[in-house]
């Protein structure tokens, strides 16, 4: 158990490798309810988010979800969010735990007079059912959890999950298939052991923050505070795709507009150490003359790959696939080269 942004959370309960491989090849579940849950409702609560995030929120139906970010006016990133639509009038903000406090104020503040808005991160719990058996698990924990498997990517709907009203969501941080199950914190433990019960026959197991973070950065998914933050714009963490520059203004509109018209300074890549080393957060790329040229953010052994990645910040004349650079590794310079990514991608 670790500290974890004023929680107390399991790094590992079998083994990071043990419950990475549990995820690939059956499930694993993720206690998430550090996760923030804010809740807007009224006639201008779309309006009001849509002016906040990056994304288009117009383009959802009610059941459906998106990935964006949420920036400040010089068009850095606050926190990346998944916005969940219930109804054309009530919407819910899942923003991540560091930035909790940061994110419900901006909302809060945006809401004023507008629409009505609750912080209901303290009453609502989250976990994660990921894998290729995450379905399976679920068709045993009752008729109406069952015809969850019906659900599309990025959508939801309410749910009785063994006899836990839930909102379940095909979304999640692993790069495989599964849900997330938000529900009322007293009703957690009960969900949590539940799943573990039905699940334990198929080979789910629990999963801490070590396997949490080996599964996204195979996927390539960025973790806030390493690979993005208020230093970083959604265009050189390769998160353009979530910036519709399109719509309506939104908070960073026009720094965005400004970065996008010049050519990238420098681009977030995804590289493998081919030399003996490991690559961690905070240490120097340098380029093969070995000069200081970059940062990377995140970077372990990848137990589904079998190699040693990375995601770091090159300049972009470095940043073409091929392109070798060294890492160094407390003091000792090691080989890698830039990659195409995500590294590992589930079969569909």
């Amino acid at each position: 158990m670790v500290p974890f942004a004023g929680w107390s959370m399991p790094v590992q309960y079998t083994g990071i490798v043990d419950e990475h491989q549990a995820v690939r090849t059956a499930a694993g579940m993720f206690d998430a309810s550090h996760m923030g849950e804010l809740e807007l409702r009224g006639k201008e609560a779309l309006s009001v988010v849509n002016e906040l995030i990056t994304n288009d929120l117009r383009k959802l139906v009610d059941g459906q979800a998106l990935y964006t970010c949420a920036c400040n006016e010089g068009g850095t990133i606050l926190d990346d969010l998944i916005i969940y639509r219930a109804a054309e009038d009530r919407f819910m903000v899942v923003c991540n735990a560091s930035n909790r406090d940061k994110i419900s104020a901006v909302v809060g503040n945006a809401a004023k007079g507008r629409c009505d808005f609750v912080d209901q991160s303290d009453d609502t719990a989250l976990i994660a059912l990921q894998g290729p058996k995450a379905f399976n698990v679920l068709s045993l924990a009752g008729d109406d959890a069952a015809k969850c498997s019906e659900l599309k990517s990025f959508h939801f709907r309410d749910a009785v999950v063994a006899n836990v009203r839930c909102t379940v969501a095909r979304t999640g941080y692993t790069g495989e298939d599964g849900v997330e199950l938000f529900c009322p914190w007293k009703d957690a433990p009960h969900l949590w052991r539940m799943l573990l019960e039905l699940g334990a026959p198929l080979g789910v197991k629990p999963a801490g923050l070590g396997a949490r973070d080996t599964l996204r950065l195979e996927a390539r998914l960025s973790l806030y505070g390493n690979d993005i933050d208020d230093t970083t714009n959604p265009l050189e963490a390769g998160l353009g795709w979530v910036v519709k520059l399109d719509k309506p203004s939104f908070v960073g509109k026009a720094a965005l507009e400004a970065i996008k018209a010049k050519p990238l300074p420098r681009k977030l890549v995804g590289f493998e150490v081919t030399g003996r080393g490991i690559a961690r957060h905070g240490y120097l790329l340098r380029n093969i003359n070995g000069d200081e040229v970059g940062v990377c953010t995140s970077g372990s052994p990848a137990p589904t790959v079998g190699k040693t990645i990375g995601l770091g910040y090159l300049p972009s004349s470095l940043a073409e696939l091929g392109t070798k650079f060294l890492v160094d590794c407390r003091g000792k310079n090691v080989e890698a080269v830039v990659v195409k990514t995500p590294f590992y991608k589930r079969a569909l």
